[in-house]
């Protein structure tokens, strides 16, 4: 068990680590300069615009800088703004990182809860016209893409109906539409993931024994099938974790939700250095912690599976 958490935890640090230099590469392999967006149309001579490049240390060479980046970042410093001066890039991600992890983790809840009981009812109640309806209403919602059902929420809802405010977080009710297009995707693929599992679950050789034993059909199901079931479920549930602060950019982005995929657009096109750089490092390491909190997970579900 010890050998395989430093197995692991080596591999996070090497996945980390690339990923930190080739987002330092292609951050100064993008076009323009912050530099040359910080001053804009002003009429300023080349030695003061040299004065600025000293002072965000952007002459210095390419390895000093990402060297004195990483030493920063370990030291959880994570710098201040190129674009928006003297405002810390800590502070910066702070404040968009509660509007998004407050999305994500609503819509997340909200999608397990309705999704794991709606899978293993259609499984148990195959060919019904509940099964047939989760099956038909799961699939409308893995086709439609999240940018075309929140326009149509907006149309509906907002414009329409005028129950919502179309974009922004006024309140509680700016979280309501962009929370129903994240759980209207969500909901849909672990109900049919569930279903299929439950349904595997269902024809395996445990099953027909606990159910020739004697067992309530109900403690067959729940015990024994739903159990064994849930490893497909944890590993996209753990994808989904890892991914709950960069996977609603398209979101954001329809609603004008101040978080942090709308951060990380706007820095990109502002090319501001240090605001990309530290969204997409911490990304990483919460990939990586949710690969490893996913994969020792498994042993508890399943007792069958020994991390050795």
């Amino acid at each position: 068990m010890q050998r395989y958490l430093v197995s692991r935890v080596l591999q996070g640090l090497l996945v980390i680590f690339l990923v930190s230099v080739g987002t330092f590469a292609m951050m100064h392999l993008i076009p323009g300069d912050p530099i040359s967006l910080l001053i804009g149309e002003a009429h300023i001579t080349q030695e003061q615009i040299d004065l600025i490049r000293a002072r965000w240390g952007l002459d210095r060479p390419l390895h000093e800088q990402y060297l004195r980046w990483v030493g920063n970042m370990a030291r959880g410093e994570f710098g201040e703004s190129v674009v928006r001066s003297g405002v810390p890039v800590r502070t910066m991600i702070a404040e968009a990182a509660s509007v998004t992890i407050t999305l994500n983790l609503v819509a997340f809840a909200l999608s397990v809860a309705l999704a794991l009981p709606a899978g293993i009812v259609a499984a148990v109640r195959r060919y019904s016209l509940f099964d047939y309806a989760i099956m038909v209403s799961t699939t409308v919602g893995v086709a439609l893409p999240n940018f075309w059902v929140g326009l149509m929420f907006i149309v509906i809802f907002s414009l329409v109906l005028r129950w919502l405010p179309p974009f922004g977080l006024p309140g509680w009710q700016g979280y309501v539409l962009p929370v129903a297009v994240i759980v209207s995707s969500q909901l849909a693929l672990l109900a049919r993931l569930m279903r299929s599992s439950v349904l595997d679950a269902l024809g395996e050789d445990f099953v027909r024994t606990a159910r020739a034993k004697g067992l309530p059909e109900r403690g067959v199901v729940l015990k024994h099938a739903v159990r064994n079931a849930l490893l497909p479920i944890v590993t996209v549930i753990g994808y989904r974790l890892a991914f709950i602060l960069s996977g609603t950019i398209v979101v954001e982005t329809v609603f004008a939700l101040p978080g942090l995929g709308q951060l990380f657009i706007e820095s990109v096109n502002r090319v501001d250095y240090q605001v990309v750089q530290a969204i997409v490092l911490l990304l990483s390491v919460l990939v990586v912690l949710g690969n490893l909190a996913t994969d020792l997970v498994y042993g508890f579900i399943d007792p069958r599976i020994r991390i050795r």
